[in-house]
């Protein structure tokens, strides 16, 4: 069963410029090997969503903002009442997506329900299904053209392993932003090298050339 997964009371670091808990979510319609959460992924929920409610509850005034992440939150069947619930606490929220539900995202921008969009473009089009074993990338693309237009606040971030995504990659995709108007920063995220992976990657062979990179739109580094 879909659902709240696991719970952290508190981070500084996942939604910029607030003190916020975040909600993994459990279950995800990609399978991106590089993926350092396969027991979220294949897992199924743990919290019920009252508990999470009445923590939160008890951490108004000191907490700022609820991060939604996974797995994929968007797969929820009940994340709109959930969300409502969190923001008439008076709680910012933060969205982790792949982008994959552009109609769920509507609803939620449309409605006020989060305040802030990380959206994962995993790959270029031409190697969406071998990174993510999902064939939708269209859906994704309707996610991006959507916030483009919106001018909403979101970024977009991609994990690099070098054995999967090369600087050309990296380019079509830095290409593509820029062609599409998108005004914020591009986040590269180096391959966070754990023991256990959704693919049983190994450790990349080499890191990502930044130098070969076009200077099309402002991209920064995580974990490099």
């Amino acid at each position: 069963m879909l659902g709240i997964y696991a719970l952290q009371k508190f981070s500084t670091l996942d939604f910029p410029g607030k003190l916020s808990a975040i909600l993994w979510f459990s279950g995800c319609n990609m399978r991106c090997p590089y993926c350092y959460n396969p027991d979220i992924v294949f897992g199924e929920k743990k919290l019920e969503e009252d508990e999470v409610l009445n923590f939160l509850k008890r951490r108004v005034g000191f907490l700022e903002g609820v991060v939604f992440t996974g797995g994929e939150a968007t797969l929820y069947p009940n994340l709109y009442n959930f969300a409502k619930k969190i923001k008439e606490m008076g709680y910012e929220i933060k969205l982790d997506t792949n982008g994959l539900k552009p109609h769920t995202i509507y609803t939620l921008v449309e409605n006020s329900l989060v305040d802030y969009i990380a959206l994962d473009y995993k790959a270029p089009k031409e190697k969406f299904y071998k990174i993510t074993s999902s064939r939708k990338f269209e859906e994704f693309e309707k996610t991006l053209k959507y916030l483009i237009d919106k001018n909403f606040n979101f970024e977009v971030r991609t994990t690099i392993h070098t054995d999967l995504l090369d600087e050309n990659d990296i380019n079509e995709i830095i290409r593509d932003l820029k062609q599409k108007g998108y005004r914020g920063i591009y986040y590269l995220q180096n391959f966070f090298d754990v023991e256990k992976t959704l693919g049983n990657v190994s450790s990349q062979k080499r890191k990502l050339d930044i130098s070969k990179l076009e200077k099309l739109i402002p991209v920064e580094l995580r974990n490099f």
